[in-house]
């Protein structure tokens, strides 16, 4: 095979096609076409460049232009310009993903494209589709020729999470996909790591002398991650009640969190320099035992409560939902590393739906300093100082430390260092994917699952599924509307520490 040249980052991707399979949907619609319009914009796509969309429902290339068109007036009324440029480059394909008559159509069509527009054979195809259909898309593109690379073209694949339901699914998917494509070829997208303050998390640690001293268990008492939001389950009952809060969040998102923090410095920022030191992360967290489920896991479901004043049912009175469904809508659990740099340092995680608000952070919580010399003064113990880092909805950072009252009382407050990207850099339109689409084009993997990182993070969570799946385990109600369930918060009394407030900086 030969290596391609590749562009350099920062300048327009080279010459390309990009196939985005379930072209009628929602991600395409909202996120994936309008983040090629925002790269256009910033001038990172190529001129030779088309996209292809393909689903069942029957469109010409202009009905599809005309129906994209409206939603990118809808979306995007102010960057027009740059879908006039997008627009033309459009095509689209009616077809059955299961029949190999589709991929030779599109063989066709990518033919044009390449004759067109110059593409010149290099094609990126994104699977967003059901995850049943990613091996056999994969399968069918490689009968009908178009995985494989020769004469300096490249061809790679993108599929959506989940990369499996279990640790033998993911194992499996990976087996399926590598019978026609190399690992270099596949790209496991994680839209979280689209955002730009989980991309600066190895800058915030590894380009700063203040922060990496200090990044290990001589400082740090814990660290916390949060992912919750507002909404339920909404039309997705069906799905997500296959699905779940731990299998849902726990294996990508929020392990991919957990990596990026604990990870050792890498030998160097190419990919998988950064994925091997994420791997070993992974690897040193110490398994879940039996008992462990119990004393160091927290499941739960919300029950009917109000958001925004608003009446809300529970989980259970969702369409789609069985009565007597045992899927949990929250889920909590403590993971111990085993490592020279985290030993003893417990990392709390927790994810759920229809809480009290919608914020995605993660808190390194600094040990606390000795009391000794204010013990004769009025304030009552020193607080732990907080590193938060904000990813959602406000992007930034706070250093939370203390600092003397004025007056003639030694009293202590708690200030604050905040940053906040829109504050700083003003804001800047994105999807999330725009990042991720464009490494793609550049074949740049580093924000990206690779096989062993999937199977891990299956691994890990293997024993939280078999006992969940028993039915042993109780699942407590929480109020919609609320922070959760009491559990969750028991779950750090025990060990002496509780959950931040979970406010984010404004």
């Amino acid at each position: 095979m030969a290596e391609p040249s590749k562009p350099v980052a920062g300048q327009p991707a080279g010459p390309c096609a990009i196939v985005i399979f379930g072209a009628s949907g929602d991600l395409t619609k909202r996120k994936l076409l309008p983040a090629l319009v925002n790269l256009a914009r910033d001038k990172l796509l190529p001129s030779n460049f088309a996209v292809i969309g393909i689903a069942r429902r029957p469109m010409s290339d202009d009905d599809f232009r005309r129906k994209i068109n409206q939603d990118m007036r809808e979306l995007m009324p102010r960057d027009l310009e740059f879908w006039s440029w997008l627009e033309p480059r459009l095509y689209y394909l009616s077809g059955d993903l299961q029949e190999p008559a589709t991929y030779n159509a599109l063989k066709e069509r990518l033919a044009h494209c390449d004759r067109e527009h110059g593409t010149g054979g290099n094609y990126l195809f994104y699977l967003s589709t059901a995850p049943t259909l990613f091996a056999p898309a994969a399968q069918r593109l490689g009968e009908a020729g178009l995985t494989s690379e020769e004469a300096g073209h490249w061809r790679r694949v993108i599929i959506e999470k989940p990369f499996g339901r279990d640790l033998a699914s993911a194992r499996q998917l990976n087996r399926d996909l590598r019978k026609v494509l190399n690992e270099q070829q596949i790209f496991r997208i994680d839209h979280y790591l689209g955002k730009e303050t989980v991309q600066n998390i190895l800058v915030l640690r590894f380009a700063n002398g203040i922060f990496e001293p200090l990044w290990n268990r001589r400082y740090v008492d814990h660290v916390q991650i949060t992912v919750v939001e507002s909404l339920g389950v909404e039309d997705r009952g069906g799905y997500y009640d296959t699905a779940g809060a731990l299998r849902d969040m726990v294996p990508n998102h929020l392990f991919q969190l957990v990596s990026l923090i604990g990870m050792e410095p890498p030998a160097s920022m190419d990919a998988d320099s950064i994925r091997d030191e994420q791997v070993k992360l992974l690897k040193a967290i110490h398994p879940f035992a039996a008992d462990d489920v119990a004393t160091q896991t927290v499941r739960a479901q919300y029950g009917p409560g109000s958001i925004d004043g608003k009446a809300v049912p529970g989980y259970r009175s969702e369409p789609n939902v069985p009565r007597d469904s045992r899927t949990e809508t929250y889920m909590a659990l403590k993971l111990n590393i085993e490592n020279w740099r985290w030993a003893k340092v417990p990392f709390y995680l927790r994810t759920g739906k229809r809480l009290g608000s919608r914020y995605t952070e993660i808190v390194v919580q600094y040990r606390r300093a000795p009391h000794m010399l204010f013990e004769n003064t009025a304030i009552p113990s020193c607080m732990p100082n907080q590193l938060v880092i904000n990813i959602q909805p406000h992007e930034g950072l706070s250093l939370s430390f203390g600092a003397k009252v004025p007056g003639a009382v030694v009293k202590l407050g708690e200030v604050a260092m905040d940053f906040d990207y829109a504050q700083t850099f003003g804001n800047h339109p994105s999807t999330g994917y725009e990042r991720l689409l464009y490494d793609c084009m550049l074949g740049d993997a580093t924000l990206f699952q690779r096989a062993d990182m999937s199977e891990l993070g299956w691994k890990v969570i293997a024993p939280l599924q078999e006992a969940w799946a028993s039915g042993r385990e109780p699942i407590p109600e929480y109020r919609a509307g609320s922070g959760g369930p009491v559990e969750a918060d028991q779950l750090l009394i025990r060990d002496g520490r509780k959950w931040r407030d979970g406010k984010p900086c404004t």
